[in-house]
């Protein structure tokens, strides 16, 4: 208890303290019960404690002391090292559920108002939409619980979202969504691609007035998924406050997952403006 609180000191000295009266207590026990010859080993025959006689006796039981006490700390070592690992792990697992469950509530505010607005008109949209958001609710509730999900369902969650949009937006949006390479059997962290996608709709289409494109490529070449997502950025705006390319909880939300899920070799991710252009571009293993 005393080394690990650092005093050595102390620490030192009760130890050597106990050795000796071990030593003491084992020569008069020795003498007393044994035999009057109690360092047979020893040089020459002793019947009183003496300075050679007890420092060897003492380096003996220190040695055994010493082995004892490494094994001891070695123990607690890795006990502690264990319960901090844990802990981490226990931390990390609780910081990525609380980053996943970030997807913005407005968007759901705004589509359930749309989907109000079409049951007042008794359009028959309705129902297709209410069972898009239906998937996507349920995708993100209880499919993202994993630290991977296969990259077919976050695709199919990803063109729900898109579906949902174009109807908040009529024909102010315009969406072209590419996919080329085989997504069978691939897997990715869950909602990193929705975020993205959810920022360039927010920021892009949400901010502007007029018409706005918005470009979506996934392509898939052996384990990497290459996707590029593109939106132009809000000259004349909907809002008052100010737009800021590198702000945003979405944005940083996505940059600690990556970086708390995924090893820097796995992936590579370019956010940039070019010409008014607000672009994002990520490499990422999908294997």
């Amino acid at each position: 208890m005393f080394a690990f609180k650092k005093k050595y000191a102390l620490y030192i000295f009760l130890i050597l303290s106990a050795i000796f009266i071990m030593v003491f207590v084992k020569f008069n026990l020795t003498y007393y019960l044994v035999s009057t010859n109690v360092w047979p080993e020893g040089p020459r025959s002793i019947s009183k404690m003496t300075i050679d006689y007890t420092i060897d006796m003492m380096f003996g039981e220190l040695y055994v002391v010493t082995f004892v006490t490494a094994i001891k700390i070695t123990l607690d070592f890795l006990k502690e090292h264990k319960r901090v690992a844990d802990l981490e792990k226990a931390q990390l697992e609780t910081e990525l559920l609380f980053l996943k469950t970030q997807i913005s509530p407005h968007f759901f505010f705004n589509t359930l108002n749309n989907i109000y607005s079409l049951a007042v008109e008794n359009s028959k949209k309705t129902p297709k939409i209410i069972l898009k958001l239906s998937e996507l609710m349920r995708y993100l509730l209880y499919d993202t619980k994993s630290k991977r999900q296969s990259l077919e369902n976050e695709i199919l969650c990803i063109q729900n979202y898109i579906d949902l949009e174009r109807i908040r937006h009529n024909d102010e949006l315009e969406i072209n969504m590419s996919i080329s390479g085989d997504i069978q059997d691939k897997k990715i962290a869950p909602i990193i691609l929705l975020t993205f996608i959810e920022n360039a709709f927010k920021h892009g289409a949400s901010k502007n007035i007029g018409k706005v494109k918005i470009d979506i490529d996934l392509t898939i070449v052996k384990d990497f998924l290459y996707f590029t997502i593109s939106n132009p950025m809000p000259l004349k705006t909907k809002h008052k406050e100010r737009f800021n390319s590198s702000s945003g909880i979405g944005l940083e939300n996505v940059k600690k997952r990556l970086a708390l899920g995924y090893s820097q070799n796995d992936y590579k991710l370019i956010i940039k403006n070019n010409n008014n252009m607000f672009v994002v571009k990520l490499k990422i293993k999908v294997s």
